[in-house]
């Protein structure tokens, strides 16, 4: 394959991984109910067993997700990972909580109690929901970096992506990234109702409570959606206007009025599936709150929550578009086609790539042994 192909292939790879692991959210998402629960309720306890070990699909997909970019767009992991600390280090240790805290929240001598542990997995149901789309927001809005690799040859700095001395912070404050995770927050909020309502069927008080909980933060998630929908598509974008590939040269760019909804435009396939996606984000919000035992919504809304991601994540990095804007340097944004991994290495990854349908297979699996044993 032509280097470009695989910088294309990789992309939607990426999307792919993306989009799963947004959808998976529901675990944390569903996390943030528990301490809406006393400490030795039913409901609680049912909680957690429905979520159960679900919280290791989440962390596994999240692993594969920074590893493939990792290995495909080196650029992006050493400029973002590297670069906004501050964000990546509140992620993980957001992640490392809720390990502890399924690992030791019923063990015997427990000295901190349920609740303290409870009390950690609603920090990172919040937090990873929020601090998640932070980062995603940056393939939008952009981040404060820049990007000379001719630094790689500087003995007392060697540093190619330089970013703001806050490291991250300044991407945690910016009201246009919160927007999107407090979207991502409350999409997994409902995803996390509307698997409960699947995974306790019994149309008893706590099926109720989780019909409520669908409406109430279906309801703000839609409004949430709308509005980051609506800032994003009259943006002003970056668009590519010379392609330095990843021989070094510079890349050059122009400022494009609406770009993202010339993008959904111009790429009408995009369109279709974004649009498709979300008609069945909200057939499922609306069904499961109107009818009075409908437990099906988890499928249709998680479904159209992975069709909306990948189309989101097609806009930022298809069509000329630098999927990692620079804000302070413009030439520095970063684009799949100067960011990734050379020929030889996209080659012999897409061999490897063959094992994605297996991490589905994986998820698939494990998800319906997990509901067996819980039945």
């Amino acid at each position: 394959m032509e280097l470009e192909s695989l910088q294309i292939y990789w992309w939607l790879l990426i999307s792919v991984l993306g989009a799963l692991l947004v959808f998976l959210l529901f675990v944390q998402g569903g996390q943030t109910f528990l301490l809406s629960a006393s400490d030795s309720s039913e409901a609680s306890r049912r909680m957690i067993s429905s979520f159960g070990h679900k919280w290791e699909l989440t962390f596994t997909t999240l692993v594969v997700f920074g590893g493939a970019f990792f290995a495909s767009f080196p650029l992006f992991y050493s400029t973002s990972f590297g670069g906004a600390y501050w964000l990546w280090m509140l992620i993980l240790i957001s992640f490392v909580l809720q390990a502890v805290s399924y690992e030791f929240r019923t063990k015997p001598g427990n000295i901190f109690g349920t609740r303290t542990y409870d009390t950690f997995l609603f920090i990172n149901g919040c937090v990873g929901c929020i601090l998640l789309g932070v980062a995603v927001s940056m393939f939008f809005f952009g981040a404060e970096f820049s990007v000379s690799k001719g630094n790689i040859l500087n003995g007392s700095s060697p540093m190619i992506s330089v970013w703001a001395p806050s490291h991250g912070f300044e991407a945690i404050f910016n009201w246009k990234n919160l927007l999107l995770g407090f979207t991502v927050l409350f999409l997994a909020r409902t995803q996390g109702a509307l698997y409960l309502l699947n995974n306790n069927s019994n149309p008893d008080s706590f099926f109720k409570a989780n019909r409520r909980r669908v409406m109430v933060n279906g309801a703000i998630f839609v409004v949430l959606f709308l509005i980051f929908a609506g800032v994003l598509l009259t943006s002003t974008g970056l668009e590519t206007t010379f392609n330095g590939g990843i021989d070094g040269l510079r890349s050059t760019f122009a400022p494009r009025e609406f770009k993202y909804f010339h993008n959904l435009v111009e790429m009408p396939w995009t369109l279709a599936i974004f649009l498709i996606g979300v008609v069945m984000v909200l057939y499922a919000i609306i069904r499961s709150t109107l009818a009075d035992h409908w437990t099906d919504g988890i499928w249709w809304c998680g479904t159209g929550t992975i069709l909306v991601v990948l189309c989101l994540f097609w806009i930022a990095g298809y069509n000329n578009t630098p999927y990692y804007p620079s804000l302070t340097d413009p030439s520095s944004s970063l684009t799949i086609f100067n960011s990734s991994s050379s020929h030889f290495t996209l080659t012999c990854m897409s061999w490897v790539s063959i094992i994605v349908p297996a991490v589905a297979a994986y998820i698939a699996y494990a998800w319906y042994a997990m509901d067996r044993k819980h039945e």
